[in-house]
């Protein structure tokens, strides 16, 4: 009986080994993202993605907005918009093909890293309408107005005025990176002598081309 018993656990093993299991992808940053402690704005900020880098995605919540991925030893929680694949040696945004990727469905326990209004329990209440990005354009390689050249104008006059001049915040979902959009219901603020307004969004400073509403610089 020794012997069947053994046989029986083998087989039960060999099965389990051989499963099925979801390979992780590599995926390029589409502009420079933030790594996040978990899920969503609320959560801080571990490191920054930067643009073009590579990060080894090990799963997305099962709605595919953000991946949980793995970057220069950091693992954390990027926005999934600004996240592409090659397919057929074209950049796939992996948000809007997670299905046709077989990418692994994963779940977020929740701990104690969030920030701002999120630590005090009340993001939810104050989160507004979400960040109209135009990712997918983006990591087509078009060029979106304001998009480009921020950062060579990004002088220290006008981030001395952002810095002595601040806001309160906004709390929108989504996540602050170039090229996301500002709803039309909130307020942006001038900056003197700039070609760029600013605002405090989800306790990021970001400067924001008034003309398409798109945000062309995070201040870090």
């Amino acid at each position: 009986m020794k012997p069947m018993k053994l046989a029986l656990a083998t087989t039960a093993l060999t099965g389990l080994a051989a499963a099925p299991v979801a390979a992780a992808l590599s995926a390029t940053a589409t502009t420079d993202l933030n790594l996040r402690a978990g899920p969503g704005p609320q959560f801080q900020i571990e490191e920054v993605i930067a643009a073009e880098d590579e990060v080894t995605v090990e799963g997305c919540l099962d709605s595919g907005d953000w991946c949980e991925v793995s970057y220069d030893g950091t693992t954390g929680w990027a926005y999934s918009a600004y996240l592409t694949t090659p397919v057929e040696n074209e950049p796939v945004v992996i948000y809007e093909n997670q299905d046709d990727m077989d990418v692994a469905i994963v779940e977020h326990e929740e701990g104690n890293k969030a920030v701002g209004a999120a630590a005090g329990g009340t993001w939810g209440a104050a989160a507004g309408s979400l960040l109209v990005g135009g990712p997918a354009a983006v990591a087509a390689g078009a060029v979106l107005g304001g998009l480009t050249g921020a950062a060579s104008t990004l002088d220290e006059t006008t981030v001395t005025y952002v810095q002595k001049n601040p806001v309160d915040p906004i709390y929108l979902n989504g996540e602050v990176a170039v090229g996301a959009g500002i709803p039309q219901e909130v307020e942006l603020y001038s900056v003197p002598e700039s070609d760029y307004d600013y605002i405090n969004v989800n306790e990021q400073y970001v400067l924001v081309n008034p003309e398409n509403r798109r945000i062309v610089t995070v201040v870090r």
